[in-house]
């Protein structure tokens, strides 16, 4: 095994590393611009992803509370300006008509923000990296990981189960959240009920809950309890991560039964 530590990289490296790396951060993802001006700024870096939503991303070398705001002005601005972006860059074939989401990049997240963003009606995604530095090796390999930004106490707003499944673009991965929850739904049929929330699908049985799935473009979250009842979130993004997490869901299940 090569041998590697952990390297400091400056925002300029970051950014270099999210431009060259975008599959890496989401599938499908695709690099657009970066250093854009913008609302009293410059935008860090511009992506469109596979269901051709614009994307801002904001990039920090250490935790900074106030990326978020800064975030949300240049969101603010992209989201104005979205059909002139879409003409400046016609060659990716943005589509004005799919909300702008915001990327937040950065080596970790105080829980203040974390708890900010579940209440906020953007479509936000956190990503925390690290770099690392093999023996003998110039390069640098980033390692991005999503952080889960969990759902709020109450969800007033009414949405379908339908929009949820037609968020996720890759249609492989449609049809298996299709087929995973007409499973889950006969687990204990007419006890467990489905229901879609803002940004998620509820799994509760006989009114409590004891699941969440998230639809992402290319794979999708799991939130349930652990084999410890702790309330953790796994990424799918195949048939072995799904392995793994069923057990734990039909666990959640039966001890809220």
């Amino acid at each position: 095994m090569k041998k590697y530590r952990k390297a400091d990289i400056t925002e300029q490296e970051l950014e270099d590393l999210v431009r060259r790396n975008t599959e890496m951060i989401e599938e499908g993802l695709v690099y657009i611009d970066h250093q854009k001006p913008a609302a009293g700024g410059r935008l860090d870096v511009f992506m469109v992803d596979s269901g051709k939503s614009l994307i801002v991303a904001e990039l920090k070398v250490v935790q900074d509370d106030g990326m978020l705001l800064q975030g949300l002005d240049y969101y603010d601005y992209v989201t104005t300006h979205v059909e002139s972006f879409a003409r400046l860059y016609k060659d990716q074939s943005i589509d004005p008509t799919q909300q702008v989401r915001l990327f937040l990049i950065a080596p970790s997240f105080s829980q203040t923000l974390v708890n900010r963003c579940k209440w906020l009606d953007v479509p936000i995604t956190l990503f925390t990296f690290n770099c690392l530095k093999f023996d003998k090796e110039d390069d640098i390999v980033p390692i991005f990981t999503e952080q889960p930004i969990s759902a709020p106490p109450e969800i007033i707003e009414i949405t379908h189960l339908d929009d949820h499944l037609a968020y996720i673009t890759d249609t492989a991965v449609r049809s298996k959240v299709a087929a995973l929850l007409e499973e889950i739904k006969n687990w204990k049929p007419g006890n467990i009920s489905l229901d879609a929330i803002k940004y998620a699908i509820s799994m509760k049985v006989n009114g409590h809950v004891f699941a969440y799935l998230h639809p992402r473009r290319q794979h999708y979250l799991i939130s349930t309890f652990n084999a410890d009842d702790e309330w953790t979130e796994y990424p799918i993004k195949g048939d072995d991560d799904l392995a793994n997490v069923k057990p734990l869901i039909k666990a959640a299940m039966e001890r809220r039964l």
